[in-house]
């Protein structure tokens, strides 16, 4: 048996991105103390765990690759984010980030690859390793890369309009690849599990995968 799952960007759809002094734009938190879970993201992720999705993480993380962070500050954050999906009892199968960039500064993580978005390279693997539906899944982001990745994967596609990611709302003719627009996470639950209410029950796999942190290496 199969099951689907919903594939979630990070920054701008669990936590705020913040101000960067240096650049003058909104980007990933660059500390620790930065990061923090936007208000009904918990409750939206136990709704879709609790139908049966499996919860993957799918994020472009190159601050590393720009030398604007460490890789220990990378991994500082994420364990700041599990100890916060532990806390409220959510469970994510993978994590999945990649650390390149083409422009970057880092050797072995400054060039092409296959695994930055808007490549489907981590879904395909993510179907491939857990036994997913793709046809059943969803990509959520509020980027226009997370729905080209979703749309090149064979998933349907949200995309989060809300300024926490200092990006404002866009008409839906400016993203091609957006199946729906939500203002939130909560919201795209909401149409998700409306749209699962109209159609066949979903299969199921038994027991959850175990939890993988899969963090890109060179």
């Amino acid at each position: 048996m199969t099951r689907p799952a919903i594939f979630l960007d990070r920054d701008g759809v669990l936590n705020p991105t913040v101000f960067n002094p240096h650049t003058g734009r909104m980007e990933s938190p660059l500390a620790p103390r930065d990061f923090r879970l936007i208000d009904g993201v918990i409750p939206a992720l136990e709704s879709l765990q609790t139908a049966s999705y499996s919860l993957i993480l799918v994020s472009n993380q190159p601050n590393y690759a720009l030398g604007k962070s460490s890789y220990d500050t990378h991994r500082l954050i994420q364990h700041q984010l599990e100890r916060q999906l532990d806390a409220a009892g959510i469970h994510f199968t993978r994590f999945c980030y990649c650390l390149h960039h083409p422009k970057g500064l880092t050797p072995g993580y400054s060039h092409v690859c296959d695994c930055r978005k808007p490549s489907p390279g981590f879904l395909f693997q993510a179907r491939d390793d857990f036994s997913l539906t793709l046809r059943d899944s969803w990509m959520i982001g509020d980027q226009p890369t997370d729905t080209q990745c979703g749309r090149a994967a064979g998933v349907r596609t949200i995309r989060i309009t809300e300024a926490v990611s200092g990006v404002w709302p866009a008409p839906q003719s400016t993203d091609p690849c957006a199946d729906h627009f939500a203002g939130n996470l909560a919201e795209a639950a909401r149409i998700i599990l409306s749209e699962r209410a109209c159609c066949a029950p979903i299969g199921l796999c038994g027991d959850h995968q175990a939890g993988v942190d899969l963090v890109c290496r060179p």
